[in-house]
């Protein structure tokens, strides 16, 4: 299986280093054959070759460098759309970053053109299934191809394949969790004292937020993922920008501490419901009482919460992801293409 890697940020580095690297350690891995004919980036260099990449070494010139080698005999001048474009790939693994001010963009248009040429496409990017379901998927049907995106929500956690198989028959009448792990880690630090700035800081140091963390601490990254969310579980056709919206970035450590004296803890929370025919969602700073399910997940843990019609409510958690997590949700999309 031919892939073309559009990104190669903490993501994609992981996944190229668990399948060329790690390979011997996860022997499950065996019976994934991947070549890489490509790996676009932004500011990173690129580099092409139609046998295949030497990732081992892609991986180190990035590592230690910063970027592609000059010397580096693959390297291209190729940028990301005439990529997709023009390379023969069978999947393309789109891992570039969220953008809400283009919505969606470049990421939608990678995706949209790959499905168009008949490729399939795996990302851990929300933009697309959050700006662009529907199209998407129906593209994708019409192609014979699929459209992944496992990892766009709770990182490796199969939540769309566990819904997908294990809800048939189920109609979801509410999703609701803490699915951001910036705001989440924020709120746990700001509990014990810490400030905002600070916990920011330090989550940039350990490479779970961004250098720029306003779509995190804004609401931005958890409005998209409760679009993906609505859009691939409940029939929903939105995007971000329809997800009523509260962030993080007035909240004091007082706030925080008041709440926990009075058995409470402040969570941004991700919910999405239906209301007559329609389907509406919203991202919302609230105080969860001590006993509620959402209440003890702490730092980088997220929880998500189901409500059907059949089913009494249920609850998958996520604790301490690394981004092996994130990585395995690619590399689990890729894995169900090769049947």
């Amino acid at each position: 299986m031919k892939a073309l890697f559009v990104g190669f940020g903490n993501v994609g580095q992981k996944v190229a280093e668990i399948l060329f690297v790690e390979r011997d350690i996860h022997p499950r891995l065996h019976d994934l054959p991947l070549s890489v004919v490509g790996i676009i980036t932004k500011s990173r260099g690129s580099v092409v070759n139609h046998n295949g990449v030497d990732v081992v070494k892609a991986l180190k010139e990035i590592r230690d460098g910063g970027r592609f080698s000059w010397a580096n005999f693959e390297l291209t001048s190729l940028n990301a759309f005439d990529a997709v474009r023009q390379l023969d790939y069978d999947v393309l693994v789109e891992l570039s970053t969220l953008s809400i001010a283009e919505r969606g963009e470049p990421a939608l248009s990678h995706v949209r053109e790959a499905l168009s040429r008949g490729r399939h496409v795996v990302t851990a990017n929300k933009a697309p299934a959050a700006f662009a379901y529907r199209e998407l998927t129906t593209l994708a049907e019409e192609k014979g191809v699929k459209f992944l995106h496992e990892s766009t929500v709770m990182d490796g956690t199969p939540v769309f394949n566990l819904a997908g198989s294990g809800l048939k028959g189920c109609v979801i009448k509410s999703i609701s969790g803490v699915l951001n792990s910036t705001t989440n880690y924020v709120l746990s630090r700001m509990e014990q004292g810490e400030s905002l700035d600070d916990a920011v800081r330090f989550a940039q140091q350990e490479g779970f937020a961004e250098a720029d963390p306003r779509h995190d601490l804004e609401g931005w990254d958890a409005s998209a993922k409760i679009a993906v969310l609505a859009n691939a579980l409940m029939g929903a056709s939105m995007t971000p920008l329809d997800v009523e919206r509260q962030g993080i970035t007035h909240v004091q450590v007082a706030d925080a501490q008041r709440a926990v004296k009075e058995g409470k803890n402040l969570k941004l929370i991700c919910k999405a419901w239906r209301e007559g025919t329609d389907v509406r969602a919203r991202v919302s700073l609230e105080e969860i009482e001590r006993g509620h399910p959402f209440a003890p997940i702490r730092e980088t843990g997220s929880i998500i919460m189901f409500e059907t019609d059949l089913l009494a409510p249920f609850v998958i958690t996520e604790t301490d992801p690394t981004l092996y997590d994130t990585a395995y949700g690619v590399i689990n999309d890729l894995m169900s293409l090769k049947g």
